[in-house]
Parts: C-alpha cells; structure tokens; sequence
C-alpha cells in the first residue's frame, strides 16, 4: 500500500511539473522572442534572460505546485543554487543533444524525408529528455 501510494505520488508529482515547465517554456520563450525580435537584443543574450526567467517560474510552480515537501525549504538560497544548478545541466545537455540530434543525424533526417524540420525534431526529442533529467535529478537531490 505504500509502494502504491509512492508511486502515485511520484507519478502526480511529474504531472504537475510538466505543467510547471510548460508555463516556464511559455515565459522563457516569449521573453527570448521579446528581447529578440522586438527589442533587437543578441540572441545568446535573449535566451539567457528567457531561460533565466523560465529557472525561477519553474523553481517557484515546483516548491508552490508541484512538490510537497522540500529536503532544504530551511536553507533556501542553497536550493535554489542546487535547482539552478541541475538547470544548467539541463541546459548543456539540451545543447548537446541538439548538436547531435542535428549534426550527427543529419543523415537519417534526409533519409526520412524531414531535413527542413530536423531542428524541431531534435528539440521535442531533446526536450524529453531533459525533462527526464530536471525532474528525476530535482526530486532525487531537493524534493
């Protein structure tokens, strides 16, 4: 019966935080698209400013919404360091699996006929994967 009870617990906290990361991907989308396209800014500088903003909702929706407890709720600046830092690691593994889902199949994305949409593809491919990462590595280490 615990088991049982884990489990759903542990399945009702992954949906919560897919809807947490969809909100914080609407906010660090729109942000880059903001500072990018409307006010002219670099677009490494614009991402960074989005994914900057997209860390805090998601920090905030996963200690309000999504998780009941908190291993550190006591020592928040060192969560938050912690849950950061499992975002940029988020984060280079999005680049790295960008670049090979990209660059290294570029030939399986010809072969099937996709090639003008590779980039798309390789970011929803990526994207669950890193979901994956963030959620078990922040449930593991803080929730």
């Amino acid at each position: 019966m615990a088991a049982q009870n884990g489990i759903r617990d542990l399945i009702n906290s992954f949906f919560k935080y897919l809807i947490a990361g969809g909100i914080a991907f609407v906010v660090d989308f729109s942000t880059f698209e903001l500072c990018h396209r409307l006010l002219g800014i670099h677009y490494l500088i614009a991402a960074t400013i989005g994914f900057s903003l997209g860390l805090l909702i998601t920090y905030i929706c996963s200690n309000k919404f999504v998780f009941s407890q908190r291993k550190m709720a006591d020592k928040q600046a060192a969560e938050f360091t912690i849950f950061a830092i499992i975002g940029l690691v988020g984060l280079a593994l999005t680049n790295l699996f960008m670049w090979v889902f990209v660059s290294l199949c570029s030939e399986v994305w010809i072969m099937l006929g996709v090639s003008a949409f590779a980039a798309e593809l390789a970011k929803l491919v990526t994207e669950g994967i890193v979901l994956l990462w963030n959620f078990g590595a922040r449930k593991v280490i803080l929730y």
